[in-house]
């Protein structure tokens, strides 16, 4: 398998298959949402269209980065939504990298969307797919967040047939700025757990598949039974 290791800004044109990885937190938040019932997930543009698309829908939910204001109900904080009852809803999620990347891959034919707890079922689809050359947008720190890289060449090494290890992935992203400034309470919208939460290698079963629905791009997630 070809792969390649970019950061958003380096996106110029949609690649044949894109993984966008954001391990802290977006992509650990939107599988967290799925486990909880979250039928989908709209990955919004801006705080604005976040707001626009949940007004006057009750069974949709908005989710941001930071601290809640009027109009969202939830935080990126796998911690904080572990507990939430999303059966059946709409979450529409706007957060400064993860959200960002998948958009800025949109027209690709295939997106998936990761961190380390789906990393194992991603590997797998892209194994089953037949994946030749694949594109990891690293979301964070404009490609260097460590953590994103990490997670992405984990995944690689899995999809590659290479029986990657996950330990030595999972001490680079615990070591990182992101992980760091989690662990120091430097960002709001945190919980304590936020740090192991997203270092929990191949929790669930499924990938997260982004595609483009009614102009929207909308992730959902895609059960990749383990061989066997």
């Amino acid at each position: 398998m070809d792969t390649r290791f970019v950061g958003i800004p380096e996106v110029t044109e949609a690649p044949s298959v894109a993984v966008v990885v954001d391990v802290m937190r977006a992509f650990t938040v939107a599988a967290w949402a799925f486990a909880r019932g979250a039928d989908k997930i709209v990955l919004a543009g801006s705080l604005e269209e976040a707001l626009d698309l949940t007004a006057g829908h009750p069974d949709r939910v908005a989710l941001k980065d930071g601290p809640l204001v009027p109009g969202f109900e939830l935080v990126n904080s796998p911690g904080l939504l572990r507990s939430a009852d999303l059966a059946g809803r709409t979450v529409v999620q706007k957060t400064t990298a993860g959200t960002v990347g998948a958009l800025a891959v949109k027209d690709a034919p295939l997106v998936l969307c990761a961190g380390f707890v789906v990393a194992e079922a991603t590997a797998r689809l892209l194994r089953e797919r037949g994946a030749e050359r694949v594109t990891f947008v690293v979301t964070g720190e404009d490609g260097r967040a460590d953590e994103d890289l990490a997670c992405a060449q984990y995944i690689a090494g899995r999809a590659g047939g290479d029986g990657a290890d996950a330990a030595g992935f999972l001490r680079r992203a615990a070591a990182s700025r992101a992980a760091t400034e989690l662990a120091r309470g430097v960002r709001q919208g945190v919980h304590p757990d936020d740090v192991a939460l997203c270092l929990e290698a191949d929790r669930f079963p499924f990938a997260m598949v982004a595609a483009q629905e009614d102009s929207l791009m909308v992730l959902r997630p895609r059960p990749v039974p383990r061989p066997g």
